[in-house]
């Protein structure tokens, strides 16, 4: 599934990335602590988050993360954004909460995820 597929399967909207939301990604993870994010450490993962601060970009670099959905409406500020656009991150946002939005994402196929395989 690429990122794009995803936004789109959750009725979200980008706020950075758009462009380059064609990336594959093969496992999701939803968290809004990091520090179960980085105990979660997978390839070509996408993170959903309620969590709207600079530590989840931080967060993303660290553990090579290229796109974060924001759940619940919440929405990053320009701040978060400008991050993400030098660290070339995609952010995008749905209203669905966190359990939907997973729930909608395995339901599409996107079946990887947890520290176990499917």
């Amino acid at each position: 599934m690429t990122v794009a597929q995803a936004v789109a399967l959750l009725e979200g909207q980008f706020f950075t990335g758009e462009d380059t939301a064609d990336i594959e990604v093969a496992s999701a993870c939803g968290a809004d602590l990091m520090s179960d994010v980085m105990a979660f450490v997978k390839e070509r993962v996408l993170l959903l988050t309620g969590l709207v601060n600079p530590q989840v970009i931080r967060t993303c670099e660290l553990l090579d993360i290229h796109a974060v959905i924001f759940v619940r409406g919440k929405m990053p500020g320009r701040d978060m954004i400008e991050m993400a656009e030098n660290a070339g991150i995609i952010l995008a946002g749905t209203k669905l909460s966190m359990f939907l939005a997973c729930g909608k994402l395995y339901e599409g196929g996107l079946r990887s995820g947890g520290n176990r395989e499917i």
